[in-house]
Parts: C-alpha cells; structure tokens; sequence
C-alpha cells in the first residue's frame, strides 16, 4: 500500500490526502510526496538543484504544516518543483518540541518537459489531523487549489 491516497470525498474544489508512516519521519516524507504529486508528476523532473529546509516548531502538527508550505512555497517564490525529499524529524526531549531537518531535490518548472498537474496555492488547516494511530502516523491534509 502505498504511504498516501488521495481522499476525493473530503474537498471538490481542493485536493485532500491522508498520509501514512511508522515514524514521523516516514510520515513527513509520505505527506510531502503527495504534496509533489498533485503538483507534478515527479517522474518527469531532474534532481538538478537542492534546498536544504530546517525548521523547530512546538508541536508535530504545526511542523508538518510549516514543512508542506514550505514545498509549495519554493515552487511559487522559487519557481522549484521537486522529485525527491529526504526528511528527519526529531523530539526534543528537553522541551517537547519538534525539529525537520530535510533535503529536496529538484528542478526549476519547465512546462516544456514537465508534466504539471495542479497548481497548489497553499496548505490549508481545514481538517487539518495530525496523530498517532497504534504504531502509525497518521496525517490528513487538504491543499486550496
């Protein structure tokens, strides 16, 4: 199975997944796969340039959401689009605070050579979820399109 689906019955005018993963990590990495995917097929694209992307944040749900915004966030500012993501997420102990540190590969959009698919504008927190389940990460997410 793979690590996200798409759930077409939460947003008809947005785009809305729910992401899987045994660790945070895995479910970050799985969450920004499918934040790529409903932007760009990702096997069209190179990994010819990389962002290196480092946050801290005070819980597990505001760091997703900080991670995700910050793909489409690239994409916009930087014209990117990327076809690898390489994600470590780490509890602090100390305080309970959450840090990302991550590597994304990639290439400026070319419409010539890309498959484009939806042009994400932002993450949104509308049924924004994120938690545990038994063993399993488990987050859902809808991005305005």
């Amino acid at each position: 199975m793979a690590p996200f689906r798409f759930l077409e019955e939460v947003a008809l005018a947005d785009a809305a997944f729910e992401a899987t993963g045994d660790t945070p990590s895995d479910l970050f990495q799985a969450a920004a796969q499918a934040v790529i995917e409903t932007l760009v097929n990702p096997a069209t694209l190179l990994p010819t340039c990389r962002k290196t992307i480092e946050h801290r944040a005070p819980d597990l749900p505001a760091l997703l959401f900080d991670w995700l915004s910050d793909i489409v966030y690239l994409k916009d500012a930087e014209g990117l689009l990327f076809k690898d993501t390489t994600v470590v997420v780490q509890c602090d102990r100390s305080d309970g605070s959450w840090t990302l540190h991550a590597t994304l590969a990639g290439e400026p959009i070319d419409p010539a050579r890309h498959e484009l698919r939806a042009d994400v504008k932002a993450v949104t927190k509308h049924l924004f979820d994120v938690r545990q389940d038994g063993r399993r990460w488990v987050a859902r997410v809808v991005l305005d399109i």
